[in-house]
């Protein structure tokens, strides 16, 4: 069975996963692109029993674009954002794939608020498509 270590910039929080994630997608919507500094978030789901977290963390809470919350921990030290708790999903936990590092993570078969995505952003054709 997989195991995977996502990590903050530093070390100090980490997200040690079992298993294939549950769903891998990209959000184009504005709020992650601010958040990730990036043309798109991207963040892979796990249930939660399959996620054992490590170091502390600082919480940011974010409404987003149809009024759900969403709970970012990230670490006090560097900033990276670790992890976060989507409403209404609290049996998962969701990790921001660029924490893993490692570029053979597997694709996103979602891709979301596709009407913001920068006209150069080309998500993988079998994915499922969302305006």
């Amino acid at each position: 069975m997989a195991q995977r270590l996502a990590s903050c910039s530093c070390g100090q929080l980490t997200a040690q996963t079992v298993g294939e994630p549950e769903r891998v997608s990209i959000c184009h919507c504005l709020a992650c692109q601010r958040r990730t500094g990036s043309v798109f978030g991207q963040q892979a789901r796990f249930r939660r029993e399959n996620v054992a977290l490590s170091g502390t963390s600082r919480e940011y809470v974010r409404v987003g674009d149809e009024g759900s919350r969403v709970r970012f921990h990230f670490c006090p030290h560097c900033g990276a954002t670790v992890y976060y708790e989507p409403e209404g999903l609290e049996a998962y936990l969701a990790i921001p794939v660029g924490a893993f590092a490692d570029p053979g993570f597997p694709a996103p078969s979602v891709s979301v608020y596709e009407e913001r995505m920068h006209a150069w952003v080309v998500p993988p054709p079998d994915a499922q498509h969302m305006a």
